[in-house]
């Protein structure tokens, strides 16, 4: 398996009934891909779930940030 790549950028785009996604790398390499509202959907509820996972741990930094001032 290749390894991971840094995120740069992102870009969705209609295409007809389709959305073209086009993703850049840290390196300027960039990956097309083509995905229907199903497919897109399921991205953004994995993209949900992973920050709301991260929510809480977010507002914990927040408020000891805000005790310490």
């Amino acid at each position: 398996m290749a390894a991971a790549k840094e995120l740069a950028t992102f870009n969705i785009v209609r295409k007809g009934e389709d959305y073209r996604i086009t993703i850049e790398d840290a390196n300027g390499d960039t990956v097309d891909y083509i995905a229907d509202y199903d497919a897109l959907d399921l991205i953004s509820e994995a993209i949900d779930e992973a920050l709301d996972s991260d929510e809480e741990e977010a507002l914990e930094v927040d408020e000891d940030e805000e005790e310490e001032q």
